[in-house]
């Protein structure tokens, strides 16, 4: 059984906007990861994915490029240990 970890994004850009928490969660939801993404009021947005390193890595790579609408200008990464509390990826349409 693999080792799940967690990581913790904050992109910044010009990320606001559905189609990047979206397309955040369709590509997290396709590598089988569990989460949640969700606009901070200072116009960033947050990632909280759950999965085993080498998966979250490909997101972390993705997250760093975007969908086409979007402009990613950088992201905050940090890893630390998977709580397990999330059992699917969403989107946290609050703030």
């Amino acid at each position: 059984m693999h080792h799940n970890e967690r990581v913790h994004m904050i992109v910044h850009g010009r990320v606001h906007g559905v189609t990047f928490r979206e397309s955040t969660r369709i590509e997290a939801l396709g590598l089988d990861l569990v989460g949640l993404v969700r606009n901070l009021m200072d116009g960033t947005v947050e990632i909280i994915a759950e999965g085993p390193r080498d998966i979250l890595d490909l997101l972390v790579k993705w997250t760093h490029i975007g969908p086409s609408a979007s402009v990613v200008d950088h992201v905050d990464v940090a890893f630390k240990e998977s709580s397990g509390e999330y059992v699917t990826f969403d989107i946290d349409f609050g703030f």
